[in-house]
């Protein structure tokens, strides 16, 4: 046994080889990052996916904390409202 593990049932693969997993907690569309040992061990980690266009924002730590200070005035009202940029639209971009 592997420390740290603790045992929350059987399961038993059904024709197409899927394991029932809801007695570990795991819920639809939760991933995993999947690794097997020489024994057959498999290890499952949670994974979080993101778009690769927000990717920067997790590379960046200055961008990040920009980000955070910008949501914080948010939530605390102190925004200025600077009016409509609709007139920089592109709509050949849409």
């Amino acid at each position: 046994m592997i420390a740290d593990f603790k045992n929350v049932g059987e399961a038993v693969a059904d024709e197409r080889g899927r394991l029932p997993m809801g007695k570990s907690g795991v819920r639809k569309d939760d991933r995993y990052a999947v690794a097997v040992n020489d024994d057959g061990q498999i290890l499952l980690t949670p994974l979080v996916s993101i778009p690769r266009r927000e990717l920067i924002v997790w590379e960046d730590q200055l961008l990040r904390e920009s980000l955070a200070r910008g949501l914080a005035e948010a939530a605390a009202g102190e925004t200025v409202d600077l009016g409509s940029f609709a007139e920089y639209l592109d709509d050949a971009e849409d």
